[in-house]
């Protein structure tokens, strides 16, 4: 009598509809209990308002609920995450209901990094980016720790931040300086700071490190080519590396400068992208984007050069370690004054 066998590709089939079901269920449940936290969160905040006013009553309140709900349900009820819940309710509740979408794809050690930030704006940026580009909690952590979100908002063209509204930037269409930040963080390459590095070694260590340099450039991006060659009819020029987003529809020229941005690395970038319009550009793409990656910049330089008032040239100094909330902070208002003051000088 033959054994009967079934086709591998029938096998997997059934496979692929198994794993797909309980993934499914895992991310429901997952999210069922991530609304049931702001559920709970909620009622201790009713409870507390209508409870005793003294201070000692609240404390009470957490560490009770704590110890009858971990006898009765067992572990993830301590004190610790009590509070959480009550966190995550007043980070995300206006007048008693979920004040934003909360999106199912991400799980609760996703929510307890997003409602620790304070700019509530920043908390729906973080969570609709989380999501949307599949961040990992450490993924987003790191987005966090690096003010991802502010250095986003540097760029000199940043409509936002122009317009201090994000309802402003949502009845635009995506502009290339929504996805420009500066400083570029890039601690990942595991280069010293204290050194000085030729830019073939940064070069080396991006591609080494190109799924994490990826995400720190941000949404949309895919790697094209390093050392990318354009000819003219008596020279050759190679771009550092090349990269498309599929969200703008462009091509995207990265030059990395170990040392002070000058006005031949502009001059130099423009005419990068100029050949690359003219020979590698293709029907339907839209007006390719360079980025001058250095390691310190001159704002004068950029100013009174081809890049000032040029929508698709950008320098960004970059940082090879996270810098401290204290300078990320200072860096950040220190390239919004310079942008109020343009603004101011042109509205005269």
């Amino acid at each position: 009598m033959n054994k009967l066998t079934v086709s591998s590709a029938f096998y997997n089939d059934i496979r692929k509809i198994l794993e797909t079901a309980r993934n499914n269920a895992y991310k429901a449940v997952n999210f069922a209990m991530v609304e049931a936290y702001w559920g709970v969160g909620k009622r201790i905040v009713e409870e507390e308002q209508e409870g005793s006013k003294r201070a000692e009553y609240g404390e009470y309140l957490l560490k009770n609920l704590s110890e009858r709900l971990t006898k009765e349900l067992g572990k993830g009820f301590s004190e610790a995450n009590i509070r959480n819940f009550r966190q995550f309710y007043l980070s995300f509740s206006e007048n008693g209901q979920i004040r934003y979408a909360l999106r199912s794809e991400l799980s609760w050690a996703h929510y307890r990094l997003i409602m620790r930030v304070e700019n509530h704006q920043a908390r729906v940026y973080y969570m609709n980016e989380a999501a949307e580009c599949g961040w990992s909690s450490r993924a987003l952590e790191r987005q966090i720790v690096s003010h991802y979100y502010e250095r986003l908002l540097t760029s000199k063209n940043k409509r936002t931040l122009m317009a201090e509204s994000n309802k402003a930037a949502q009845i635009q269409p995506a502009q290339p300086s929504d996805f420009i930040k500066d400083p570029y963080v890039l601690d990942f390459l595991g280069l010293d700071e204290n050194r000085r590095h030729q830019e073939k070694d940064i070069e080396q260590a991006i591609l080494n490190q190109l799924q994490k340099f990826l995400l720190e450039l941000g949404k949309g991006f895919t790697f094209v080519s390093r050392q990318h060659r354009i000819s003219t009819e008596s020279k050759e020029f190679y771009i550092d590396l090349v990269f498309y987003n599929y969200i703008l529809k462009c091509f995207v020229l990265v030059d990395l400068k170990t040392g002070k941005l000058t006005h031949q690395d502009i001059g130099q970038m423009d005419m990068y992208v100029r050949l690359f319009e003219d020979k590698m550009k293709q029907k339907g793409d839209n007006p390719t984007i360079g980025i001058i990656l250095c390691s310190e910049k001159d704002e004068t330089v950029v100013k009174y050069s081809v890049m000032n008032k040029n929508k698709k040239l950008f320098a960004s100094k970059y940082k090879l370690y996270i810098p401290s909330e204290k300078e990320l902070i200072a860096e950040v208002e220190r390239e919004k004054q310079i942008l109020r003051l343009d603004m101011k000088k042109n509205s005269k």
